[in-house]
C-alpha cells in the first residue's frame, strides 16, 4: 500500500468537469468584480472564488482518495466562508453553518467509505480501485459505497438533505450562482467517478433511483407553489438533481454527465440574471396552459423529437432495460417544447415552430449524450438496467403528474380538502430554516 501512489491522473471525466468549472468560475468572477464593487470584503470574495475554483480542479483530477477527499472537504469549507460572507449578517451566518453541519456529515461518510475501499483494496489510488471492482468483497464493499451515496446526497441536496440548499437563499448572488452550478454537482460527479462499483450492485442502483425520484417529486411540486424567484430556482436545483441521480441508478451514467454540465450552465445563467427577472412582471408557471387539442398536437411533435434525439444518441434502446425510459424522458422534453408554442390559438406559424422546437431539442440532447458517451467509451458507464417494477413505477408516477400538470387535472382537485392539506404542507416543508431568512432590509446594514 503505497500513500502517494497515483497522485492525479486525468482521463476524459476530469476535463469535462474541469470544463464546466473553469467555464461557471470565469463567469462569475467576472460578474462577481461589479456585482460586489466596493463591499468590504471584496477582495476576499474574490479571492475565495478563485480558491474554490483550485480546490475543485484538484478534486476532479486526483487519483490519490486522500487527496479527493481532501479538496472535496477544502471545497466546502470555502462555499461556507462564501455563503457567510459577514460574521455580522446573522441570517447569512446561519445558512452557512447549517450547510457546513450538512455537508460535514456527507465528509465524515465519505473519508469513512473511502477508508473501507482503501482496506478492502490495499490502494490509495482511484483508478487502480476502479480496474478491480469485480474483484472485491461484496458485503464490505457495499457498504462503503452506501457511504459514499449518502455522501453524494448531502452534497447534491438530495431529500431528505435538502434544508441547507433552499436556507442559502441569502447569501450573495454570485455565490448562489456557484452552488447551484457548481457545488452542488459534486454528487453527481462523486457517484460516475464511481460507477464502475455502482454497476456492480444492482440493488444499490435500486436505492439511488428511489432517492433521486423521491426528489423529483418534491423539488418540482415545491418549484411551482413558490413566488419568491431564488426559493423557485433552489426547488427546481433540487428536482434537477434528482433526475440526475435517478439516471445514475438506471445505469445511464453518461446521460447523468449531460444533465448535470446542461443544468450547472443553465443554473448559473438564472441565478446571475434573478436580479432582473426579480424586476420583471412574474409570468404564471406553463404547466396548465395548453387545450387537451394543443397538448395532442406537441405530444405528435415531442414523438418527432424523440426519434431524431434516438438517431443523434445512436445508443441502442430496448424495452427490455432502462434505455427505453431515456428515450421516454426525451419525448416529454421535446413535447414540452413544443407546448411552449401551441398555448393559445394554433396558427399554422406556432405549428411550424413547435415541431422545429421539437426536433432541435431532441436533435441537441442526443448530440450531446452522443458526444459525452463518446468521450466516456473506455470508461463503459453506459450499461442500462434491466427494465422491473421499480423502474416501470418510477417513471409511470413521473409521467403521470406531467400529464396531469400539462392537462391541469390538479385544478379540480384544489376545492377539496386532501388537496389543500397538501399544499400547505409542501408550502411548509418548502420553507427554508427560520434562522436563514433576512426579514427585513433593515436588517442587514454592513
Amino acid at each position: 500500500m503505497t500513500l502517494f501512489q497515483g497522485l492525479f491522473q486525468p482521463d476524459h471525466l476530469s476535463w469535462i468537469m474541469a470544463g464546466l468549472i473553469i467555464l461557471v468560475m470565469i463567469t462569475v468572477y467576472g460578474f462577481s468584480k461589479r456585482y460586489m464593487m466596493g463591499d468590504r470584503y471584496y477582495q476576499g470574495h474574490l479571492k475565495n472564488i478563485l480558491f474554490l475554483t483550485v480546490s475543485l480542479l484538484v478534486m476532479v483530477f486526483a487519483d490519490n482518495l486522500l487527496i479527493l477527499l481532501g479538496a472535496w472537504t477544502l471545497s466546502n469549507l470555502v462555499l461556507a466562508r462564501l455563503m457567510i460572507h459577514k460574521k455580522e449578517w446573522v441570517a447569512a451566518r446561519a445558512s452557512g453553518i447549517l450547510a457546513l453541519k450538512t455537508l460535514g456529515i456527507g465528509i465524515v461518510l465519505l473519508a469513512i467509505g473511502f477508508y473501507l475501499l482503501i482496506d478492502i483494496t490495499g490502494t490509495f489510488s482511484l483508478h487502480t480501485l476502479l480496474s478491480n471492482s469485480n474483484a472485491q468483497p461484496s458485503a464490505k464493499l457495499t457498504i462503503a459505497l452506501t457511504l459514499i451515496f449518502i455522501a453524494a446526497m448531502t452534497q447534491s441536496a438530495i431529500y431528505p438533505f435538502h434544508r441547507w440548499l433552499i436556507s442559502s437563499l441569502n447569501s450573495p448572488t454570485p455565490v448562489s450562482a456557484l452552488m447551484h452550478a457548481g457545488l452542488v454537482n459534486g454528487g453527481g460527479f462523486l457517484l460516475i467517478r464511481f460507477a464502475p462499483l455502482y454497476l456492480s450492485k444492482p440493488f444499490l442502483l435500486h436505492v439511488i433511483f428511489i432517492a433521486g425520484l423521491i426528489t423529483v417529486i418534491l423539488g418540482t411540486f415545491w418549484k411551482l407553489i413558490q413566488t419568491d424567484i431564488k426559493r423557485m430556482l433552489a426547488c427546481s436545483t433540487m428536482g434537477q438533481m434528482g433526475f440526475m441521480v435517478m439516471e445514475c441508478g438506471m445505469g445511464l451514467f453518461p446521460l447523468a454527465l449531460s444533465h448535470l454540465v446542461w443544468h450547472g450552465l443553465f443554473k448559473a445563467y438564472l441565478f446571475l440574471g434573478s436580479g432582473a427577472v426579480a424586476q420583471e412582471k412574474l409570468r404564471n408557471n406553463h404547466f396548465g396552459r395548453t387545450t387537451v387539442l394543443s397538448f395532442i398536437l406537441a405530444a405528435i411533435f415531442g414523438l418527432i423529437g424523440a426519434y431524431v434525439f434516438a438517431l443523434t444518441a445512436r445508443n441502442i434502446f430496448s424495452l427490455e432495460n432502462t434505455s427505453i425510459i431515456m428515450l421516454g424522458l426525451a419525448f416529454m422534453t421535446c413535447t414540452q417544447f413544443a407546448c411552449n408554442f401551441l398555448e393559445a390559438n394554433i396558427t399554422l406559424v406556432k405549428v411550424i415552430l413547435a415541431i422545429l422546437a421539437s426536433v432541435l431539442s431532441g436533435l441537441f440532447y442526443g448530440a450531446s449524450i452522443f458526444v459525452i458517451d463518446y468521450l466516456l467509451a473506455a470508461l463503459n458507464l453506459f450499461q442500462p438496467q434491466a427494465l422491473d417494477a421499480i423502474y416501470t413505477s418510477g417513471f409511470a408516477v413521473i409521467f403521470l403528474i406531467w400529464i396531469c400538470l400539462n392537462l391541469n387535472i390538479s385544478e379540480r382537485l384544489q376545492k377539496t380538502t386532501l388537496w389543500q392539506r397538501l399544499y400547505m404542507s409542501a408550502l411548509n416543508s418548502s420553507q427554508p430554516n427560520a434562522s436563514t431568512i433576512t426579514a427585513n432590509r433593515t436588517d442587514y446594514q454592513f
